[in-house]
């Protein structure tokens, strides 16, 4: 393996390593940078404070036993030293000095003239601590004897003691002081990711089970009970999304098979319109019936797919709209008198709103209802729009014959009409649809049993009311 490869992937492992796209590499590796901060703190301390214990004994050796040396002198008066000598006095020679003024009376053997040059220099001083580096680390201290009446200084202790052996203590402390942080932050490490991937485990396993079930379309849910704090939060946001997708399916499959149902009727009408024109021969008349007929089934199917996909796009909506119902209806009423001159006129009432819903669902919403009005009218529709606590409302009224009692529990059903047979088109999807609108914008669409009431448009039937609720704006 080449230099060059062998630091290509010692750069992507640190790479890797610094930079970790799971979240167990990340805590782990937050967890090793605060504990190798705080052992970098703890290290630092604990050798700083041995090397100054290390530092006092050596201070403490070399006063005692400047001392003890001190202890065996007897000062003159005629200014000469009297040195009483102990039985065994080889550990007080070993590195020391005894100076009578600045006269060396007694020294070390064999001692390097650096060393020998700085203790002369501490001659005459006083309670002096000096250091010599050269050829080796050693610390000296000066001891001043008094003469026999304790008032003068009349001579010099100077001991020395050799640095080596407390700077290797201090060093082995130090080499095993990293070592143990080394061990200990990499035991850190490991034991971090393993805690974290045991801790995430679960996770991982409810994430793979709400994935399945969500594909498989199970009602199995994961709950609360028995889980940490964390977990039984995490499981509620899952069982709720779960649930939102079931919803969500539920609604697909609904729009599907209500789609499939409403075309077929048109479709096979077109189908069968353009067997009879091919098969056999027609004259203008005929063509001109089949045409016809093929157009109606296909605005029929448009009608369908349009309020189909008008509610789907609503219910996915996440910016609802705003429109003025009372502008729109005034619109839809102009519009009506247009397209219909011999349909009973289109009153208009009530007072400015603003409801939480765009003009184009606001107006598939109430067309249907307005065009169910026209068609059973004897004499007007009203169109009320009042303002009410946190909604606008919009009741669409007849003068017309009335919803039958007996159809009213199905009167919202898709595919279901009071009377199939009354002339009017129409694949009873639009009443459906509407209500399908307003629910999925926010609000919905009732019938007044009661009828259209007597402060309302007068005519010889009991009319129907249909009220629209919407969000307000």
């Amino acid at each position: 393996m080449s230099v060059r490869t062998t630091a290509r992937r010692l750069r992507a492992f640190l790479r890797g390593f610094l930079s970790p796209r799971t979240l167990r590499g990340r805590l782990a590796l937050v967890a090793l940078i605060t504990s190798a901060l705080w052992v970098a703190v703890l290290t630092s301390a604990f050798n700083l404070a041995l090397n100054g214990r290390l530092h006092a004994q050596a201070d403490d050796v070399l006063r005692t036993r400047a001392e003890a040396v001190a202890a065996t002198i007897e000062p003159r008066p005629d200014g000469r030293f009297v040195i009483h000598e102990p039985s065994e006095d080889q550990a007080l020679d070993a590195g020391v000095w005894i100076y009578q003024g600045r006269h060396a009376i007694e020294k070390p053997p064999g001692v390097p003239a650096a060393l020998q040059q700085r203790a002369d220099r501490l001659a005459g001083q006083a309670d002096t601590f000096a250091e010599v580096s050269d050829p080796s680390d050693t610390r000296l201290y000066a001891l001043p004897v008094k003469d026999a009446d304790g008032r003068e200084q009349v001579g010099t202790v100077v001991t020395s003691v050799g640095l080596d052996p407390y700077r290797s203590t201090a060093d082995s402390a130090l080499t095993a002081s990293v070592v143990l942080a080394v061990l200990l932050l990499g035991t850190v490490y490991l034991l971090t990711r393993l805690a974290v991937r045991r801790a995430l485990r679960p996770v991982g396993q409810m994430s793979a089970q709400a994935a399945l079930w969500s594909e498989e379309g199970t009602a199995r849910r994961f709950g609360t009970e028995g889980r940490p704090a964390e977990l039984a939060s995490f499981a509620a946001s899952l069982d709720e999304l779960l649930d939102r997708l079931a919803a969500v399916l539920r609604h697909e499959q609904q729009q599907s098979a209500e789609l499939s149902h409403e075309l077929r009727t048109p479709l096979a009408r077109i189908t069968a319109e353009t067997e009879w024109l091919v098969k056999r021969p027609r004259d203008a008349a005929e063509q001109r019936v089949s045409h016809e007929a093929i157009a109606s089934a296909a605005a029929t199917m448009r009608q369908i797919c349009e309020s189909l996909l008008s509610e789907a796009r609503t219910r996915g909506s996440q910016v609802p709209g705003r429109c003025r119902p009372l502008d729109l209806a005034r619109a839809l009423a102009e519009r009506t008198a247009t397209d219909h001159p011999d349909s009973p006129p289109v009153l208009v009432r009530g007072a400015p709103a603003t409801a939480g819903v765009s003009e184009a669902v606001a107006e598939r919403i109430l067309m249907p209802l307005l065009d169910n009005a026209r068609r059973y009218a004897v004499r007007s529709v009203v169109i009320e729009c009042a303002a009410v606590p946190g909604a606008v409302e919009v009741s669409v009224v007849d003068d017309g014959p009335g919803v039958p009692e007996s159809f009213v529990p199905w009167l919202f059903e898709p595919g279901r009409r009071a009377a199939p047979g009354d002339g009017h088109d129409g694949a009873g999807l639009g009443l459906a649809l509407a209500r399908r609108l307003a629910r999925a914008a926010g609000g919905d669409i009732t019938l007044d049993t009661a009828g259209a009431g007597a402060g309302s448009t007068p005519g010889t039937g009991p009319g129907a009311r249909f009220t629209v609720r919407l969000p307000a704006g």
